[in-house]
């Protein structure tokens, strides 16, 4: 049934920047995994790791306690 309707979508509505075709032979025969990356997907994104992101909070937060500390000696 899908097959028959998708044959009758014009070509120009088939493929789009956010879709593509999946050759069915690809597909897991035991998990049907579908995540595949997408061709059309842009560019990569690297992820910072989880030590880079811990660095930057503990640097922000040392920030934070200096000012904090700056604004405690202006109330005195």
């Amino acid at each position: 049934m899908f097959e028959q309707a998708f044959k009758n979508i014009d070509d120009t509505l088939r493929d789009s920047p956010k879709s593509w075709s999946v050759d069915a032979a690809s597909i897991g025969p035991t998990t049907f995994d579908l995540s595949v990356k997408n061709p059309n997907g842009g560019e990569d994104i690297t992820h910072r790791s989880p030590q880079e992101i811990m660095d930057e909070i503990a640097a922000l937060d040392a920030e934070s306690t200096g000012v904090l500390q700056a604004i405690k000696e202006l109330l005195r």
